[in-house]
């Protein structure tokens, strides 16, 4: 068997280097459309058939996705459809809409996506075949013994992309290459083009064993095709039917009955009691010329055309299509439903690690399918979250990542095992990428920029209101107090995550001791080594939301009054669209009853396509008396969150 070679597939021992292995635990910061009794069961199920289950939407890279979820999803998925990146320069883009304003902006790729980007297709095919291989091995290995790959595939790594499948899941294992025709001709058949034009791409498919799930599937018949094939019509019913033969070929050699039937004598394909019943329910005829019988075989019970491996019936998605999300990348829906009926039984378990806009997810939920979504983009796994919304009754999942572990993953792999040496490593390379120069002496102020003390939150815990009071105090002592004493009354406080509340009380704390303070978030992109070598990092400072509360004895109503983001990675031309601060709001959800842990999804409203309103108030009734704590949560047009949290007291009756 041909064997497909790249840099770095063996090393100097002629030995093949295993993938990344590390079980990373996955971590739930979300869920959604839960009850308040499944509220209470554990977020993390182990056994995915157990009827705790929750779809799982998980914000990461899948280099550690992958194996985070062989411990308790290893032989138990039992379809995975995949849409890695085609090296198109487009597929991490998407067209964003500013509302109110009859405008659009091309919402660039992250940083983290971009560098992703660049992993897959830095060095060409080479790089891009080392990824899927680390990737498929994987997934063949989270596959049942009757699951079936699906890799979704252009036309120029589709050669390369079979060679790997071949060696992977072995070549007695490959199923089909579907040919989906996803586009008439356009643009690339021009005048001067020396190619036919590229209308169609790839999809591989794989079995894990030879003994794999599969259900035939159907098309409707063309016109053509009824014409030809039911040109007849009853004249009683206005049904289509066909006629076909009941002599039975072969005659008794072949063991077809001999008979008289209607005055004709032959051998038949049905016993005479057979023949009997099908005249008695209309479906025997005699010719006109009382010589042979034939057989009606009504529209109604025909099937369809049986699907081949050219798709040619499965349109792309329009600009005018319903279905549009304005994912560059997007697929149909039509295209997912019908891989999802074939290779995967009711309530199995179908995944998609490439998730996009979220299609496959959809298409799983609305057949009774199970399902897991990966994807690398924030606005990615964001879109999907809107668009499973958007289906009536779809049922609880949970928003997930890798948070802190991936990050202590990182820091013990750059910084070493030394506690005290990794710490102070960490802290010196994130105030070096920050511009700010390190400072001795202190427990909480690490650094020094523009006469500003910086503080550099850990990578294993959000930043909290107590670790503000500390550096507010430490921030007073070390007022003109030496060669790094800090020149202005400011801190910056780096973290990777902040606790709810910290945006609005950390500020109103620091303010009332004097010092201007300016919540910093890291960006995942620091741990990414060609992302740092490159330069590509920037910090942004927290967005700010105020919102206002009103109670009436056991209700409380919830009004966004203020949004304001910084303007830093924000396009001039956007910044000028956005006449009011509720143009930056694509999304937003309430927590009524928030237990310090995973914030809970009880109610949201979010822009679409159809409907750019996004109501700015929400009202809820409590069913007995309380302290409360209310989170909110808001997705912004360019795919970051803000948290805003408040407290509700209800009295009781008569109180």
């Amino acid at each position: 068997m041909p064997e497909l070679i790249w840099p770095g597939k063996y090393d100097k021992h002629s030995r093949r280097p295993a993938p990344l292995r590390v079980a990373l635990p996955v971590q739930t910061v979300e869920t959604v459309n839960e009850s308040v009794q499944d509220r209470q069961r554990s977020l993390f199920f182990s056994d995915p058939d157990s009827t705790d289950w929750r779809n799982r939407l998980i914000w990461g890279d899948n280099k550690y996705v992958l194996p985070a979820l062989l411990e308790d999803f290893g032989a138990s998925i039992d379809l995975v459809y995949i849409d890695p990146p085609f090296a198109t320069g487009q597929d991490f883009s998407l067209t964003t809409a500013i509302p109110d304003s009859g405008q659009d902006f091309l919402k660039q790729p992250s940083l983290i996506e971009q560098k992703a980007y660049r992993d897959t297709w830095g060095h060409g095919i080479d790089s891009y075949v080392a990824m899927l291989s680390d990737r498929l091995s994987f997934i063949r290995e989270l596959l049942t013994d009757t699951g079936t790959l699906y890799l979704h595939l252009g036309k120029n790594v589709s050669s390369a992309a079979r060679l790997i499948c071949d060696e992977i899941f072995g070549p007695d294992n490959f199923v089909n290459e579907i040919t989906w025709k996803r586009s008439h001709a356009h643009g690339d058949t021009g005048q001067g083009a020396k190619h036919f034009g590229r209308v169609t791409e790839s999809v591989l498919v794989y079995a894990k064993t030879s003994d794999y799930f599969w259900t035939p599937q159907y098309a409707d018949y063309t016109e053509a095709v009824l014409d030809r094939d039911y040109k007849y019509v009853d004249e009683e019913t206005g049904e289509r039917y066909r006629l076909t033969p009941v002599d039975g070929p072969g005659g008794a050699a072949k063991g077809n009955p001999f008979y008289e039937f209607l005055g004709v004598k032959g051998h038949w394909r049905y016993s005479q009691e057979t023949m009997q019943q099908l005249y008695d329910q209309g479906e025997i005829m005699l010719s006109s010329t009382g010589k042979s019988l034939s057989r009606k075989r009504y529209l109604r019970d025909a099937k369809g055309t049986p699907v081949t491996d050219l798709w040619d019936d499965v349109n792309r998605i329009s600009p005018t299509s319903s279905e549009r999300v304005n994912y560059a990348t997007q697929k149909p829906l039509a295209l997912l439903e019908r891989i999802i009926a074939t290779s995967s039984p009711e309530n199995g378990l179908v995944a998609d690690f490439f998730c996009g806009s979220g299609t496959t997810l959809v298409a799983a939920e609305q057949l009774g399918r199970r399902w897991i979504g990966c994807d690398l983009g924030r606005f990615a796994v964001h879109t999907a979250r809107k668009r499973l919304l958007g289906i009536s009754e779809v049922k609880p999942f949970v928003v997930q990542n890798l948070g802190k572990y991936e990050r202590q993953l990182w820091q013990a792999a750059e910084f070493g095992e030394s506690a005290t040496a990794r710490t102070a490593a960490y802290r010196s390379f994130i105030l070096g990428l920050y511009h700010a120069t390190p400072v001795s002496g202190y427990a909480w102020l690490h650094g020094l920029k523009s006469g500003r003390m910086v503080h550099v939150g850990t990578v294993d815990a959000p930043v909290t209101n107590g670790d503000v009071k500390q550096i507010v105090a430490e921030f007073r002592k070390a007022v003109g107090t030496g060669k790094d004493a800090p020149s202005t009354k400011g801190v910056d406080l780096l973290g990777w995550d902040f606790a709810f509340e910290l945006n609005e009380v950390a500020r109103q704390d620091a303010e009332k001791a004097g010092i201007d303070l300016r919540l910093v978030r890291i960006p995942r992109e620091v741990l990414e080594k060609r992302a740092v070598e490159q330069g590509d990092i920037r910090f942004f400072e927290l967005a700010a939301l105020s919102v206002g509360l009103k109670q009436s004895a056991r209700k409380a109503t919830l009004t966004l009054e203020d949004f304001v983001i910084p303007l830093d990675d924000v396009p001039a031309d956007v910044q000028k669209a956005v006449t009011h601060w509720s143009q930056w709001i694509d999304y937003w959800a309430v927590d009524w009853d928030n237990k310090d842990d995973t914030f809970h999804n009880e109610w949201q409203a979010y822009r679409t396509r159809k409907s750019m309103d996004l109501s700015l108030t929400t009202t809820h009734e409590y069913a007995a008396p309380g302290d409360y704590t209310v989170v909110v949560k808001v997705i912004d047009i360019l795919g970051n969150d803000t948290t805003k949290t408040l407290p509700v007291k209800v009295a009781g009756r008569g109180a």
